[in-house]
């Protein structure tokens, strides 16, 4: 084959190549131009907002402040952003600890050798994670934790107790808030804990017995090991679904109108005060704005283990 020939295919190739891609940047466009609009163009804007002092008094005529924002977020104590930044670590921390060690001990129970009605108690254990989350958490807020006709003080008075206002004080609060969350979040935990246990190998533990080992350490050596990549990534997931937790922490004490005394806030609460309440648009957005690149950190650092480890 003359070298004419070999040129004018290289050439002949390049330029299909170039006509595809082209023509795949062409199909895409509509997709992509979607993507911009309804995600992109969001975070840059709300980014420019973050660098202004937009608010309810300069709605049209605010100006730009710089990192004035940032900085009264992350370096004024009383600003009040650390403060939720903490408590939405502690949050996350509680949450997700009580989740793996309660979804784990049901998902065994459930997994007990010879247990009658396993699919009745497994449905029963769904059933909080079918009802939609807003009816879950005002039924908890006015059927157990009402001081005036809740459940729990029902039992108190019966008991000989005077009535507790279970959501006026913080330390209070943060625990209902904890158990209506594992409400809601122990249902999926659970079944991704039950499935993994299934698929062990049951001639280890058989192998465990023989040699005289006990329930912690079976637990230990064998199971934990064998289902843990099978819940890592719903571990993931549900990290990063309790630190943009919302609704829980809002609806039960935070909620407009209904407000209960307690002064518990998240950084999605305290971002939405700010923006809503206070109507600080600069200074929310800014939140916003450290929320988002935390989040990408984390997912970062968590994408980058597997190579590390490879």
């Amino acid at each position: 084959m003359k070298k004419s020939d070999i040129k004018s295919d290289i050439k002949s190739t390049k330029k299909k190549k170039r006509d595809g891609t082209a023509a795949a940047y062409l199909w895409s466009a509509p997709s992509l131009l979607l993507i911009c609009l309804i995600v992109v163009f969001p975070i840059f804007y709300t980014g420019y907002i973050s660098l202004t002092n937009m608010n309810v008094y300069h709605w049209f005529t605010y100006d730009l402040i710089g990192l004035d924002n940032y900085k009264e977020a992350l370096l004024v104590f009383d600003s009040g952003f650390l403060s939720a930044l903490f408590l939405t670590v502690v949050w996350t921390a509680v949450n997700m600890l009580l989740q793996l060690v309660a979804a784990y001990l049901l998902a065994s129970l459930l997994n007990t050798k010879g247990l009658k009605l396993r699919n009745c108690y497994r449905t029963l254990l769904i059933f909080p994670w079918a009802m939609p989350g807003y009816v879950s958490i005002l039924l908890w807020k006015t059927g157990m934790f009402n001081s005036q006709f809740g459940l729990l003080n029902q039992w108190m008075e019966k008991m000989g107790f005077s009535p507790v206002k279970w959501l006026a004080d913080d330390m209070s609060a943060f625990i209902c808030c904890t158990i209506v969350n594992l409400w809601l979040a122990l249902p999926f935990m659970i079944t991704i804990i039950d499935g993994a246990l299934q698929s062990v190998d049951r001639s280890y533990y058989e192998s465990a017995l023989l040699d005289g080992a006990d329930w912690m350490q079976r637990t230990w050596y064998i199971t934990i090991p064998a289902i843990r990549p099978i819940i890592a990534p719903s571990v993931v997931i549900t990290i990063f679904t309790t630190f943009k937790q919302f609704d829980v922490i809002y609806l039960l004490t935070q909620q407009a109108g209904a407000k209960t005394g307690a002064h518990i806030h998240t950084i999605l609460t305290y971002a939405y005060e700010n923006a809503f309440i206070t109507n600080n648009y600069g200074y929310s957005s800014a939140v916003s704005m450290i929320i988002f690149v935390i989040l990408i950190v984390f997912s970062y650092g968590i994408n980058m283990k597997p190579k590390e480890e490879s």
